[in-house]
Protein backbone atom coordinates (compact mmCIF):
# COMPACT_ATOMS: atom_id res chain seq x y z
CA UNK A 1 0.00 0.00 0.00
CA UNK A 2 1.46 3.38 -1.31
CA UNK A 3 0.36 6.07 1.05
CA UNK A 4 2.02 10.00 0.71
CA UNK A 5 2.10 12.12 2.84
CA UNK A 6 -1.41 13.65 2.01
CA UNK A 7 -2.63 10.42 2.29
CA UNK A 8 -1.18 10.16 5.71
CA UNK A 9 -2.44 13.66 6.68
CA UNK A 10 -5.93 12.72 5.47
CA UNK A 11 -5.98 9.14 7.83
CA UNK A 12 -4.86 11.59 10.66
CA UNK A 13 -7.22 14.04 10.22
CA UNK A 14 -10.31 11.81 10.12
CA UNK A 15 -9.17 9.58 12.83
CA UNK A 16 -8.93 12.55 14.93
CA UNK A 17 -12.71 13.73 13.89
CA UNK A 18 -14.64 11.59 11.58
CA UNK A 19 -17.01 14.53 11.08
CA UNK A 20 -14.56 16.62 9.62
CA UNK A 21 -15.71 18.70 5.86
CA UNK A 22 -13.45 17.67 2.54
CA UNK A 23 -13.45 21.82 2.83
CA UNK A 24 -11.29 21.69 5.74
CA UNK A 25 -8.95 19.17 4.65
CA UNK A 26 -8.44 20.84 1.76
CA UNK A 27 -7.12 23.69 2.93
CA UNK A 28 -4.78 22.17 5.48
CA UNK A 29 -3.58 19.82 2.75
CA UNK A 30 -3.91 23.32 -0.07
CA UNK A 31 -5.54 21.41 -2.44
CA UNK A 32 -9.57 21.31 -3.72
CA UNK A 33 -12.15 19.80 -1.97
CA UNK A 34 -12.72 17.72 -5.58
CA UNK A 35 -9.11 16.78 -5.57
CA UNK A 36 -9.36 15.98 -1.46
CA UNK A 37 -12.71 13.42 -2.53
CA UNK A 38 -10.83 11.37 -4.81
CA UNK A 39 -8.05 10.19 -2.28
CA UNK A 40 -10.95 9.81 0.51
CA UNK A 41 -12.29 7.24 -2.36
CA UNK A 42 -8.94 5.97 -3.06
CA UNK A 43 -8.18 5.23 0.61
CA UNK A 44 -11.52 3.98 1.33
CA UNK A 45 -10.82 1.54 -1.72
CA UNK A 46 -7.50 0.52 -0.64
CA UNK A 47 -9.16 -0.01 2.90
CA UNK A 48 -6.54 2.60 4.26
CA UNK A 49 -9.73 4.72 5.51
CA UNK A 50 -13.03 3.13 6.99
CA UNK A 51 -15.19 5.41 9.13
CA UNK A 52 -17.44 3.00 11.75
CA UNK A 53 -20.41 4.09 13.62
CA UNK A 54 -21.23 2.75 16.43
CA UNK A 55 -21.46 3.39 20.20
CA UNK A 56 -19.00 3.91 23.13
CA UNK A 57 -19.78 1.37 25.73
CA UNK A 58 -18.16 2.98 28.99
CA UNK A 59 -20.18 6.37 28.03
CA UNK A 60 -22.98 4.49 27.69
CA UNK A 61 -22.36 2.73 31.08
CA UNK A 62 -22.31 -0.80 29.39
CA UNK A 63 -19.74 -2.93 31.24
CA UNK A 64 -17.12 -4.71 28.30
CA UNK A 65 -15.41 -8.22 28.73
CA UNK A 66 -11.46 -9.00 26.95
CA UNK A 67 -11.27 -13.07 27.30
CA UNK A 68 -8.37 -14.67 26.24
CA UNK A 69 -8.91 -18.07 25.38
CA UNK A 70 -7.16 -21.16 24.37
CA UNK A 71 -8.61 -23.35 22.38
CA UNK A 72 -8.53 -26.46 20.21
CA UNK A 73 -11.08 -24.08 17.22
CA UNK A 74 -10.59 -21.05 17.12
CA UNK A 75 -13.39 -20.62 14.44
CA UNK A 76 -15.65 -22.78 16.44
CA UNK A 77 -15.97 -20.30 18.89
CA UNK A 78 -15.98 -17.23 16.56
CA UNK A 79 -19.00 -18.87 14.71
CA UNK A 80 -20.29 -19.29 17.98
CA UNK A 81 -20.80 -15.89 18.93
CA UNK A 82 -21.26 -14.03 15.16
CA UNK A 83 -24.91 -13.47 15.92
CA UNK A 84 -24.63 -12.46 19.88
CA UNK A 85 -25.43 -8.88 20.12
CA UNK A 86 -23.50 -9.14 23.42
CA UNK A 87 -20.54 -9.97 20.54
CA UNK A 88 -18.37 -6.98 20.20
CA UNK A 89 -15.88 -8.40 18.25
CA UNK A 90 -12.77 -11.56 17.79
CA UNK A 91 -9.33 -12.13 17.37
CA UNK A 92 -7.26 -15.13 16.76
CA UNK A 93 -3.48 -14.07 18.18
CA UNK A 94 -0.86 -16.04 19.18
CA UNK A 95 0.41 -16.79 22.63
CA UNK A 96 -0.70 -18.74 24.60
CA UNK A 97 -4.23 -17.93 24.61
CA UNK A 98 -4.98 -18.12 20.65
CA UNK A 99 -8.36 -16.51 20.60
CA UNK A 100 -9.16 -12.55 22.36
CA UNK A 101 -13.01 -12.55 21.99
CA UNK A 102 -14.78 -8.68 23.49
CA UNK A 103 -17.97 -8.94 24.76
CA UNK A 104 -19.98 -6.13 26.36
CA UNK A 105 -23.53 -5.73 28.72
CA UNK A 106 -25.64 -3.79 30.79
CA UNK A 107 -24.13 -6.11 33.90
CA UNK A 108 -21.16 -8.11 34.62
CA UNK A 109 -23.00 -11.16 35.66
CA UNK A 110 -24.34 -11.39 32.17
CA UNK A 111 -20.81 -11.29 30.78
CA UNK A 112 -20.11 -14.05 33.65
CA UNK A 113 -22.79 -15.92 32.16
CA UNK A 114 -21.66 -16.01 28.93
CA UNK A 115 -18.09 -17.20 29.73
CA UNK A 116 -19.56 -19.73 31.96
CA UNK A 117 -22.15 -21.11 30.18
CA UNK A 118 -21.06 -21.06 26.84
CA UNK A 119 -17.23 -20.95 26.83
CA UNK A 120 -15.91 -22.61 29.45
CA UNK A 121 -17.98 -25.80 29.35
CA UNK A 122 -16.68 -26.01 25.81
CA UNK A 123 -14.59 -29.49 25.05
CA UNK A 124 -12.54 -27.49 22.94
CA UNK A 125 -11.80 -24.88 25.41
CA UNK A 126 -8.80 -25.65 27.05
CA UNK A 127 -7.92 -22.54 29.22
CA UNK A 128 -10.09 -19.22 29.63
CA UNK A 129 -9.19 -15.85 31.13
CA UNK A 130 -12.15 -13.44 31.93
CA UNK A 131 -11.14 -9.58 32.66
CA UNK A 132 -13.49 -6.69 32.65
CA UNK A 133 -12.33 -3.83 30.83
CA UNK A 134 -12.19 -0.25 33.59
CA UNK A 135 -10.80 2.69 31.10
CA UNK A 136 -9.86 2.83 27.61
CA UNK A 137 -6.50 5.11 26.55
CA UNK A 138 -8.95 6.07 23.51
CA UNK A 139 -12.63 6.59 23.00
CA UNK A 140 -13.72 2.90 21.78
CA UNK A 141 -16.73 2.68 19.16
CA UNK A 142 -18.32 -0.49 18.20
CA UNK A 143 -21.49 -0.93 15.91
CA UNK A 144 -24.20 -2.59 17.76
CA UNK A 145 -27.23 -4.19 16.61
CA UNK A 146 -30.11 -2.32 18.98
CA UNK A 147 -32.70 -4.16 17.52
CA UNK A 148 -31.68 -8.14 16.73
CA UNK A 149 -34.04 -9.93 14.42
CA UNK A 150 -36.00 -12.34 16.51
CA UNK A 151 -35.57 -16.20 16.27
CA UNK A 152 -36.75 -19.03 18.62
CA UNK A 153 -32.84 -20.34 17.94
CA UNK A 154 -30.53 -18.64 20.50
CA UNK A 155 -27.29 -17.29 17.30
CA UNK A 156 -24.77 -19.06 19.99
CA UNK A 157 -26.43 -22.23 19.62
CA UNK A 158 -27.28 -23.26 23.16
CA UNK A 159 -30.22 -26.05 23.53
CA UNK A 160 -31.98 -24.38 26.30
CA UNK A 161 -34.38 -21.63 26.58
CA UNK A 162 -33.00 -18.80 28.79
CA UNK A 163 -36.39 -19.21 30.83
CA UNK A 164 -35.07 -22.01 32.17
CA UNK A 165 -31.68 -20.78 33.30
CA UNK A 166 -31.03 -20.56 36.63
CA UNK A 167 -28.93 -17.49 35.81
CA UNK A 168 -31.52 -15.85 33.77
CA UNK A 169 -34.56 -16.87 36.60
CA UNK A 170 -32.31 -15.21 39.50
CA UNK A 171 -31.47 -12.26 37.34
CA UNK A 172 -27.90 -13.18 37.39
CA UNK A 173 -27.89 -13.11 33.26
CA UNK A 174 -30.52 -10.78 31.28
CA UNK A 175 -30.94 -13.05 28.55
CA UNK A 176 -31.09 -13.32 24.85
CA UNK A 177 -32.13 -10.29 23.28
CA UNK A 178 -32.52 -12.36 19.72
CA UNK A 179 -34.74 -14.93 21.57
CA UNK A 180 -36.86 -12.64 23.52
CA UNK A 181 -35.77 -13.69 26.57
CA UNK A 182 -34.30 -10.77 27.63
CA UNK A 183 -34.81 -8.50 31.21
CA UNK A 184 -32.19 -5.80 30.10
CA UNK A 185 -32.93 -1.96 29.43
CA UNK A 186 -29.89 -1.96 26.35
CA UNK A 187 -31.38 -3.99 23.46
Amino acid sequence: MNLDAKDRLIISMFSKDPDISQEEVGRALGISQPSVAVRIRKLKTMGALHTQTGINPIKMGLHMAKVDISTNDTNELLDMFQGCPYFMNGYIVSGRHNLCLFFLSENISTLESIINGHIRPNPNVREVDFNIIINSAKPVVTPVELTPTKSEQPPCGVLHECGECEAFETKRCMGCPVTGHYQGWFF
